[in-house]
């Protein structure tokens, strides 16, 4: 048909659907209104979600008898099995489940961009510093710790409960002793993890009850990378051992502002993958550490983490798609308008 002869009818739908486009590419130029970030999945990265989550559970199983929440059950492991060849470790149970987001607000309180979410009341749990606040402290980059409203941590490893540690030390009685049998602990340490190492985390996959996963690979999925740093350990402050929590900024990050020190995210199919070695260190000089804002932080290890997540598989290592991370947007951002442009001139 002679476009020029259009009906105004016509010109309306094309209207309708050039503000449609308009306002999903809002969201992601410029991030969703209700606080949530991240980037697309490179395809490598996608795969390997897609093919651990089919798989079902972990073959070489670095420690196990871990919970997602108070009220599931011990069948989350720490996983290897990508150990020698792409140099990850990561969380995984049975049945495809990966792991939740609860949220620890440990670390800097009345900070930038703290507004009263993880404040003392709203989590249980809190403690005024994390793991690696000594070697924050070392690096000499203006700040005493992290925060957890500005910079993206994820929560990895177990520590023994307080009696076992007494245990081990022989200061320990009898009837204590026995409580402390049979709490799990890990330490990634011991596996090549390094404090403070950029964490890749897949978030956004559908929710508690998304059995099927269908569609999760096609244009407009909610999955999404984020990159964040570790940079806690979980205590022995609850009733088991636990997995699956991050920080304010990484859990708001992918689930948006709803996310507070009392309400995190139970979906279990979250990724959190950490790479082992010192190259996975941004280090003081590699991270804007006094960033004031998550958007400000998160983008400082961008490019690192880029480079790191190449090692996973090879769908996607070396391409165009994921060269440094800008040429991925790029091509991906060119991509989808030409698509769109053919749909708005159906």
């Amino acid at each position: 048909m002679d476009r020029s002869l259009r009906s105004p009818s016509l010109s309306c739908h094309c209207l309708l659907r050039i503000l449609t486009v308009f306002s999903l590419w809002a969201d992601v130029i410029v991030g969703n209104t209700n606080g949530t970030a991240g980037r697309p999945l490179p395809p490598n990265l996608a795969e390997f979600y897609d093919n651990i989550r089919a798989k079902g559970s972990c073959s070489r199983v670095l420690a196990t008898g871990f919970w997602a929440t108070d009220t599931g059950n011990n069948t989350f492991s720490y996983c290897g099995d990508h150990l020698d060849d792409y140099n990850v470790l990561y969380i995984q149970g049975k049945r495809g489940a990966l792991a939740d987001m609860d949220i620890d607000c440990d670390g800097i309180q009345n900070g930038p961009a703290d507004d009263g979410r993880c404040s003392y009341g709203l989590s249980p749990d809190y403690q005024n510093t994390t793991a690696f606040q000594d070697i924050i402290a070392q690096y000499g980059v203006g700040i005493s710790d992290l925060n957890t409203y500005v910079h993206p941590y994820v929560v990895l490893g177990n520590d023994a409960p307080r009696e076992q540690k007494r245990l081990w030390t022989g200061k320990m009685g009898t009837v204590r002793k026995e409580e402390a049998k049979g709490w799990k602990t890990f330490n990634p340490q011991s596996y090549g993890v390094e404090p403070l190492s950029i964490v890749a985390v897949v978030c956004g996959g559908g929710g508690p009850d998304d059995s099927s996963r269908e569609g999760e690979n096609e244009p407009g999925s909610k999955r999404k990378l984020v990159y964040g740093i570790w940079g806690d350990t979980n205590g022995d402050d609850g009733s088991h051992p636990m997995v699956g929590e991050t920080s304010l900024s990484l859990a708001t990050a992918c689930e948006g502002d709803s996310m507070t020190g009392d309400n995190g995210y139970d979906g279990t199919d979250v990724l959190y993958l950490a790479f082992l070695g010192s190259d996975a260190v941004p280090g003081p000089d590699g991270a804007d550490w006094t960033a004031s804002d998550f958007g400000a932080f998160e983008k400082s290890i961008e490019t690192l983490g880029d480079r790191l997540v190449q090692r996973v598989g090879t769908a996607g290592a070396g391409g165009l798609w994921y060269r440094g991370g800008k040429s991925s947007t790029l091509l991906g951002v060119m991509i989808a308008i030409s698509m769109s442009i053919g749909w708005i001139l159906m």
